[in-house]
């Protein structure tokens, strides 16, 4: 039997615990019969190992190189510190290994101390990541790339968990990333589909 994938794995714990049916309102202003709280797995023990491993896996497929993951606080929070550390612990049992250390996207400057808005790692000309747990409209992670780049730095990849399929989300952030790409774990019917296929047959 093939080994189950960190996505597969977190495709399953993502549609249990983070998925909903119902109505709800979008932070875009929009509705939708449903609602995907991503944050409830990346900060779950599980989840958030899941997480930081299915993207580091989905960054080696696509051949990403980079030095640092990042993004705007607070969807991005968990995630990038899973990543960070997944690729410490992968460092160990394969040397040589890239580290991605971690940073994070204020919405706004401070206004005390250093005045900045990006807090971790930050380096001119470097490669980094963008990430972000759901996206929508994109437009927290379009914050997040304007801001790593007016650091410095250089976006190579844009990575969210799971991409709402909106018709104006994804154009929107590929034109933000320039030739970066843009990659997602999940759309949001993928996450649909496993949950139901989750939900138990009733009982007549």
């Amino acid at each position: 039997m093939p080994t189950t994938t960190y996505a597969q794995q977190l495709l399953s714990l993502l549609a249990r615990i983070s998925f909903r049916l119902g109505q709800f309102k979008l932070s875009s202003g929009g509705t939708s019969d449903y609602y995907i709280d991503c944050r409830i797995t990346t900060l779950h023990a599980e989840g958030g190992r899941l997480t930081g491993h299915a993207i580091l896996e989905l960054l080696e497929e696509h051949g990403i190189d980079a030095e640092a993951v990042g993004g705007l606080t607070l969807g991005a929070d968990p995630i990038v510190s899973n990543v960070a550390t997944a690729s410490a612990w992968r460092a160990q049992s394969h040397p040589g290994a890239p580290l991605l250390h971690g940073f994070l996207v204020r919405k706004a400057e401070k206004a005390h101390g250093t005045g900045r808005r990006i807090e971790g790692f930050s380096k001119e000309g470097a490669r980094v990541v963008i990430v972000d747990d759901v996206c929508t409209t994109g437009a927290s992670t379009i914050n997040a790339i304007e801001a790593a780049r007016e650091a410095g730095m250089t976006v190579a990849a844009v990575v969210c968990i799971v991409e709402r399929e909106d018709a104006h989300g994804r154009p929107a952030v590929e034109a933000a990333a320039g030739n970066a790409p843009f990659l997602r774990l999940f759309t949001a019917s993928q996450v649909r589909a496993e949950h139901l296929r989750q939900i138990p047959t009733a009982v007549s």
